[in-house]
């Protein structure tokens, strides 16, 4: 049996060329859909701007938290789906992904995933050994990850611990430590994976509720969007005090205007009623947002 491209891939035309193996293996490490290692690298990439303070900005080290966002994401979305196979058959929007449709066997994921994770080793050792230690500390909160679902109605909280910890992996590479600056960066890029998955969760509801799945989305029923703008004025709020930290001038804070703006616009405009393309959408343009959260980490850490 093989399982169409799923319908918020974006790499159709290339992951429907491969063969039916790799392409399954290119499905479950979900290779087709590059806005999960960019929300996980933009992090990791604004930490070790804003840590640079007025020195050389490390763009090595950008380059290798790339490389590893995009092997620990794909590691984490195979051990996910090892783990959550159950479910996946039970949900429309998962049912056809490889190892529920039968594609890729469970063995077969299992190698997939240290194969995967070597790749991430291979980065780990390009790290000085307090950052390499901070790194190793997420495993533990990757692998509950799944299991959040499960007993909270907030995973996208659990995500966010998840999601954000290449902040302090690259800001202890740069720096050295951990600090006051790190801690309201880290805390606002949390807030910032909750308010955004749960606008990517909106495209489950009704299965989720169905099979006993928990989310944001559920927990915050009619009241999605002010829970969302919540989240973004948290993240922006966080970051804020990031960069005053570093550098405590208001134009400082000005760099963060167009991250400001464009996660209002999101909130804004979103439609809790809709858990298609509109969801979609805006669950998407946070690889913008990131990019922008970056550039003034960038402007600031660099002056």
């Amino acid at each position: 049996m093989t399982p169409d491209i799923v319908p918020d891939s974006e790499h159709r035309g290339l992951v429907g060329r491969l063969p039916p193996r790799l392409r399954g293996l290119a499905l479950l490490a979900r290779f087709d859909r590059p806005i999960g290692w960019w929300l996980l690298f933009w992090p990791g990439a604004a930490a070790v701007a804003l840590a640079a303070a007025g020195e050389t900005v490390r763009w090595g080290l950008i380059g290798w938290l790339l490389v590893g966002a995009i092997a620990m994401r794909g590691a984490g979305c195979v051990y996910n789906d090892i783990v959550d196979r159950d479910l996946d058959a039970q949900v429309a929007r998962t049912r056809a992904r490889p190892i529920p449709s039968g594609l890729i066997s469970v063995r077969l994921a299992w190698a997939w995933l240290v194969l995967l994770s070597l790749v991430g080793l291979v980065v780990l050792v390009q790290l000085t050994v307090p950052a390499a230690l901070v790194a190793l500390a997420s495993l533990l909160a990757v692998a509950a990850y799944p299991f959040m679902k499960r007993i909270t109605w907030w995973p996208q909280a659990w995500l966010g611990i998840v999601f954000s910890w290449a902040a302090p992996v690259g800001w202890v590479e740069v720096a050295g430590d951990f600090d006051l600056a790190l801690a309201s960066l880290y805390l606002g890029s949390v807030a910032w994976v909750v308010g955004y998955d749960t606008i990517y969760a909106l495209q489950d509801r009704e299965d989720d509720a169905l099979v006993g799945v928990r989310s944001s989305a559920l927990a915050m029923g009619r009241h999605v969007r002010a829970g969302v703008a919540a989240c973004y004025l948290l993240a922006v709020g966080g970051w804020a005090g990031a960069v005053w930290l570093v550098r405590p001038d208001p134009l400082a804070l000005a760099a963060l205007a167009p991250v400001a703006l464009h996660l209002g616009w999101q909130a804004a405009t979103l439609d809790p009623a809709d858990g298609g393309a509109g969801a979609l959408r805006r669950f998407r343009a946070n690889r913008d947002a990131g990019a922008l959260l970056f550039l003034a980490c960038l402007v600031v850490g660099a002056t």
